[in-house]
């Protein structure tokens, strides 16, 4: 999930097919000698049932066209299994086969699980999908302040809180789940409230933690005791930390210049809520037949039968459908709470994937036709799940195959894709301004910037270039043009930005597509912060006529004068501070043999210079 490598789904574009029936009405008149004579009705031909055979045929020539290491796949149908079976391999390395109890990473199709927690929490009264998010966590709070009052509980989980993704957040970064909670209200927005769908993990994040609250534990123990033990889902689990101590899980792979490869596990206890579970095809199959079941288990009711159809009751339009097999065609998808719903040649299907590092998932299932299918897969991002999803669905509704013919057609736009990516970066190259330098020494950049919701960049001198850090991710960064430096190996451009003083003060990145780049502001030096170096600047001073009088509170000092509010001084670099809320103003202190002696103010018209007179 990431990243679409952080919890995304490919949307495509999709039709509806209607399905026309006629009934044949016998005559009322006819009498029952003459019926007595005709020959009896023709019993209706049976239609063939799924031929397996061919889907395994199919999955091992698939396999080989897209270079997925493996794949699970389950299909339940009218009360059974049909299929419950693995294909290729969990480990490459050690040709390890997958098995129907291969554990994979399912992403994003976690978040129906957490709509689900909290649907057992409305059965029992402790919340309402319809009453806002602060009346249960009075310290919600986002940026925009209508947001912040009126989002409800349902909002949060079908993606209508003009907030955007700002992943960069969570993806790769040690932060607890509560510390990103906290960090919500520093975000930008990219839309009105209510006013259009933006995929959001954190807002799925924070529905998680509400679960918590509410239930004075955690999302991951909820979800355990309310749903994976009464389901009989014994091997799923809430972090890939666990899954690794399993005898029977897959490795992550990830397509790279064209090649497939291992790659790391990507742990995201973090945003959990919203992508980090992880199952198998016979949990998952457990998982579809629940819902196919209107919320039993057996004769149990786990949730209740209204309160299972209000997950997937649609909330939120969408403009493409994900099931697409006529691109000319128009169609649309719409999002319940925690999962899509469309129509599928004329069958209602209700879907969620989940994608992460290494791993591709969807599952669905068909309520009018009492069908569920999963697939799983190792390889992030590849569109054979996708393609093996509507492949199955056609075999299982005994549909005209229509996806058997269009998977040579997907595979030559795939390839035509990775191609264009490549004619992207020699276009990037062509924009690049040559022979260009940067407008500082390189150990004028050097430094940490910060963000009060993306973090600290780091900045340092290395090998005489700069290496960049953030969070977990380390990068060169190499020179672009200008002040503009391209790091290696990462997503965005960073553009250095130098103040009114001439000083480099702040470094811009787009981390965040749907918003202008987010600003990080330089750190002054932790020195500056301690009170023993603050306390030689108190006193009054002398400037002109003006008498200013410096006081330490804590580890802050504050500057106070005649007819003006006491205002905070921030620490800028040696002696120097700016004025908090005065944009251009700033005090230094000069000192002489160890002892302060003046004050320099500093502002947009000058500066002016005066004694330490106490």
């Amino acid at each position: 999930m990431a990243t679409q490598h952080r919890f995304s789904q490919r949307a495509a574009r999709g039709v509806f097919l209607a399905v026309l029936t006629a009934a044949l009405i016998s005559p009322g008149w006819l009498r029952a000698d003459f019926q007595s004579i005709q020959p009896p009705p023709a019993k209706p031909a049976k239609k063939p049932g799924p031929d397996f055979k061919k889907l395994r045929l199919f999955m091992d020539a698939e396999l080989k066209r897209w270079e997925v290491p493996g794949m699970g796949i389950g299909i339940y149908k009218d009360g059974k299994v049909l299929l419950n079976e693995g294909f290729g391999y969990r480990n490459l390395e050690k040709k390890l086969p997958v098995t129907a109890n291969t554990l994979f990473a399912i992403g994003s199709a976690s978040k129906a699980f957490t709509t689900m927690d909290l649907q057992l929490l409305v059965d029992e009264g402790k919340v309402e999908w319809d009453k806002p998010v602060q009346a249960y966590l009075p310290d919600f709070e986002l940026k925009d302040e209508v947001a912040t009052a009126r989002i409800t509980v349902r909002d949060l989980v079908c993606h209508r809180s003009g907030l955007p993704r700002h992943d960069g957040l969570w993806y790769g970064t040690s932060l607890t789940r509560e510390e990103i909670y906290q960090r919500l209200r520093y975000l930008d927005f990219s839309a009105d409230f209510r006013s259009t769908m933006q995929y959001n993990n954190l807002m799925y994040l924070t529905a998680g933690y509400l679960v918590g609250k509410l239930t004075n534990g955690s999302w991951e123990e909820f979800t355990r005791q309310r749903i994976f033990e009464p389901l009989g889902m014994t091997s799923s689990n809430c972090s890939v930390e666990i899954s690794k101590k399993s005898d029977d899980y897959s490795l992550p792979y990830q397509r790279r210049e064209g090649k497939v490869e291992e790659v790391p596990f990507r742990k995201i206890d973090n945003i959990g809520p919203a992508g980090s579970i992880n199952s198998n095809v016979n949990d998952m199959l457990k998982w579809v037949t629940f819902h196919l079941n209107k919320g039993k288990v057996g004769d149990k009711q786990v949730v209740s039968e209204a309160g299972q159809k209000e997950v997937y009751t649609p909330a939120m339009f969408m403009r493409q459908p994900m099931l697409s097999i006529q691109p000319d065609k128009q169609s649309h998808m719409v999002y319940g709470l925690g999962w899509f719903i469309e129509t599928y040649r004329g069958h209602m299907v209700v879907h969620h994937g989940g994608a992460i590092d290494g791993f591709y998932f969807l599952n669905a299932f068909l309520p009018n036709d009492n069908i569920g299918v999963v697939v799983l897969s190792n390889l992030g991002g590849t569109p054979l799940v996708q393609l093996s999803m509507g492949y199955i669905l056609d075999m299982v509704l005994g549909l005209d195959p229509v996806w058997e013919k269009l998977i040579p057609e997907r595979f030559a736009e795939a390839k035509k894709e990775e191609a264009a990516a490549k004619d992207r970066e020699k276009e990037e190259e062509a924009e690049r301004v040559k022979d260009t330098k940067p407008s500082h020494p390189l150990a004028d950049y050097a430094g940490e910037y910060e963000h009060p919701a993306y973090g600290v960049i780091s900045v340092e001198i290395k090998d005489n270039a700069l290496q960049g850090k953030h969070f977990f991710f380390d990068f060169k960064l190499d020179h672009w043009h200008y002040d503009v430096f391209k790091p290696s190996d990462h997503l965005t451009k960073i553009t250095f930005l130098t103040n009114l003083k001439g000083d480099i003060d702040q470094l811009s990145a787009a981390l965040e597509g749907s918003v202008p780049p987010i600003l990080f502001t330089r750190k002054a030096s932790e020195a500056m912060k301690d009170p023993k170096f603050l306390a030689q600047f108190q006193g009054t001073y002398e400037v002109r006529e003006m008498t200013l009088t410096v006081t330490l509170k804590g580890n802050a000092l504050f500057v106070e004068r005649a007819g003006q509010p006491t205002a905070e001084l921030v620490p800028y670099k040696g002696t120097e501070f700016s004025i908090k809320g005065r944009e251009g103003s700033s005090v230094k202190f000069i000192l002489e043999n160890g002892a302060v002696t003046e004050v320099v103010m500093g502002g947009r018209s000058g500066s002016v210079r005066g004694k330490k007179v106490k």
